[in-house]
């Protein structure tokens, strides 16, 4: 069926920058935002060597440590793994498309995501509104839901407890509507709503603890996709399959068209950029700003929770991802070829890492940084490794009496 409306192809040219420029910023705002919501509190790092020294000899624990939220820690050994989970899943589920009903399947996969969906996005606004409410100098009040169990002790042994606020009960009830209203229309607009707040929750809770590390799982994740995705029909065939899940942003190649045309002719032709592009680097750039973070702490033991210091780290990533977008999507372009982003946006983020240390001097310090949160995983191994001498101690000793 030919299309009622016809387009110059400067109309097209124009729409296509509008559609790149449009991902771009949808790309920076969870990734900007992501950072600075996964940092924590600062601490004196002569202090939290003595708090970590006596939480591993007492097994003690330190309530100025439980302040934020605990961040699911990325090492070198997850860098490696973590890029051969998506072809295994997306093998996985070639399988099962082949043995079952592909409609099941994707009910399961719909409600799963849809979950997801529904509590990245109150966690995007209650971030949201409580930094408003900050700024603005509202206090909102506070309920806490406990969870404990008798003890034998004179106090209940406490194994759950959370704060939640009104702005919490809103913005659940507003996720599961929205979520609901995707599950029934697919809407692209909506869609990226729930892929964004997916990304910036995924940021917010996942942290690299070194350079090593980022730099590790940045180079995995661009081999991942140029050699196991890149040009492999079966997986582009189950990815197309499951485009129904907000993993990606995607913009209308001719917005005007759309307009006019409304969702008939042109709910096709869309520029797209998958979730992965954002959230890997993403990931990257956040890390930049813990060390930004660390590099004025050490010098400002008061630091807190102030975001008020130099970026120069952070500064030069998040520019030079915004320049290996926005030379992918050229090349892109002027080729009408497709390209992994990530072969783009990779040596950007780590060359701009580098670069910014040689300038400054810090190279050792860069590779020697290990985060708040690299500590902590580091205390929690060397507890349970004591854990395990002392059980076999104890054993050895019960044998020998």
């Amino acid at each position: 069926m030919a299309p009622k409306n016809v387009f110059s192809p400067e109309a097209v040219e124009q729409g296509l920058y509008i559609a790149y420029t449009a991902l771009s910023v949808m790309a920076i705002v969870p990734i900007y935002f992501g950072s600075f919501a996964s940092l924590k509190k600062w601490q004196n790092p002569d202090s939290r060597k003595r708090i970590l020294k006596r939480q591993i000899d007492e097994s003690g624990e330190d309530d100025d440590m439980q302040e934020d939220t605990p961040s699911e820690v990325l090492s070198s050994r997850g860098a490696y793994s973590l890029p051969l989970f998506g072809p295994a899943l997306l093998y996985g589920l070639n399988l099962a498309y082949t043995h079952w009903n592909r409609t099941y399947i994707n009910y399961v996969i719909s409600a799963y995501f849809v979950l997801l969906s529904v509590f990245a996005f109150t966690q995007a606004g209650v971030n949201t509104f409580d930094g408003i409410a900050n700024l603005l100098g509202i206090r909102v009040d506070s309920f806490y839901v406990t969870l404990a169990k008798r003890s034998k002790a004179a106090v209940p042994l406490e194994f759950y407890s959370a704060r939640f606020t009104i702005i919490h009960t809103a913005m659940l009830m507003g996720s599961i509507l929205l979520s609901g209203y995707y599950v029934a229309t697919r809407h692209w607009i909506v869609s990226n709503i729930l892929a964004i707040s997916l990304g910036l929750s995924a940021i917010q809770t996942l942290t690299l603890d070194s350079f090593k590390s980022g730099m590790t799982l940045l180079i995995n994740f661009l081999l991942h996709d140029s050699f196991l995705m890149y040009g492999s029909d079966m997986l582009v065939s189950v990815t197309k399959s499951i485009d129904f899940i907000p993993i990606r942003i995607t913009f209308p190649r001719l917005l005007s068209g759309l307009l006019v045309d409304g969702q008939t002719y042109f709910r096709d032709e869309f520029v797209v950029l998958n979730l992965g592009d954002i959230v890997i680097p993403g990931l990257f750039v956040a890390l930049c700003l813990h060390f930004d973070q660390y590099r004025s702490g050490i010098k400002n033991h008061e630091l807190g929770r102030s975001t008020n210091f130099r970026k120069p780290y952070f500064i030069a990533c998040i520019i030079a991802y915004i320049l290996g977008l926005g030379v992918s999507f050229y090349i892109m372009h002027a080729t009408r070829n497709t390209y992994p982003t990530l072969l783009f946006l990779v040596p950007a983020c780590i060359l701009s890492v580098i670069m910014t240390a040689s300038v400054r001097g810090e190279m050792r310090q860069v590779f020697a940084f290990v985060t708040e949160e690299g500590l902590e995983a580091i205390r929690i191994k060397k507890e349970a490794l004591n854990r395990k001498r002392r059980r076999v101690q104890t054993t050895r000793y019960a044998s020998r009496g």
